[in-house]
């Protein structure tokens, strides 16, 4: 039995990287209020603390998160009162774009099945490290509801339009292997390597340029709804702004030195 006082969401900070892990393993990470909340909030403080260069979202048991709880919302529908539409607002929207926007790299440690709303926050962070066991299903048609965080966005811009369109007008579990063909994760672990493997990952960017890592996720994502000019000039004020860092001025040292650099994030 999960223990009840147990937070639903836990946020730890350890030498620059920063875990925000689902805790609800007896109800398959799934998504209360409570969970929301709690998630919501994590992210954006891992956003905004300037220790954190690194931020790894994962969770506890067999499941990574199945979105939304089903038996929280047949309890809201019974009493004659649907909050699908405040949620997205409140919680699922906060939450994807502090995923998608805070200027540091997001893993998704996909330890298990991914699902909803789960499926789509794993899909808004720039690293998805999937478990061989894992998989993903988009199930929003199949309890008769439209997609939500995210999900819209990001998923054409990973597998294509038309790719897009089936996986969520026909959902279906997406095993880990076929996962990596279409683009849904950046490598599949075996199960025995998964957590190693999230370690070393997080390791690696935590101790990078984390501005200029921050600047090149924005860049990516102006121009994914800017034209090409525009999109330039975008790339010259980054490519100002992270000429002028500690980072790039010490990484230039260590070229001419032939030493390894070290990066402050800064």
């Amino acid at each position: 039995m999960t223990d009840q006082s147990a937070p639903p969401v836990t946020y730890e900070v350890a030498d620059g990287v920063g875990t925000v892990t689902f805790n609800r393993p007896d109800g398959m990470n799934s998504l209360t209020l409570a969970t929301k909340v709690a998630l919501r909030d994590s992210l954006h403080a891992a956003a905004a603390d300037s220790a954190v260069r690194c931020v790894v979202l994962t969770g506890t048991g067999r499941a990574f998160c199945v979105g939304q709880d089903l038996k929280e919302h047949v309890a809201d529908l019974q009493e004659g009162s649907s909050s699908l539409g405040t949620t997205v607002a409140e919680h699922y929207n906060p939450a994807v774009t502090a995923i998608a926007t805070m200027p540091k790299p997001v893993i998704a440690a996909v330890n298990g099945v991914a699902a909803g709303a789960g499926a789509s926050l794993a899909f808004a962070a720039d690293f998805r490290l999937v478990r061989r066991s894992a998989g993903f299903n988009l199930a929003f048609a199949g309890i008769a509801l439209s997609c939500d965080t995210g999900s819209s966005w990001t998923l054409p811009r990973l597998v294509g339009y038309g790719k897009a369109t089936e996986l969520l007008m026909q959902p279906r579990t997406i095993p880990a292997d076929e996962a990596y063909a279409l683009g849904l994760a950046t490598k599949v672990v075996d199960d025995a390597d998964f957590e190693a493997e999230v370690a070393s990952l997080a390791r690696s960017l935590a101790d990078g340029p984390t501005l200029a890592l921050g600047a090149i996720k924005r860049s990516l994502a102006f121009s994914a709804t800017h034209d090409l000019p525009a999109s330039l000039e975008h790339e010259g004020q980054k490519m100002a702004l992270t000429g002028k860092s500690a980072d790039h001025a010490a990484a230039v040292q260590a070229f001419l030195a032939k030493e390894k650099p070290v990066f402050e994030g800064r």
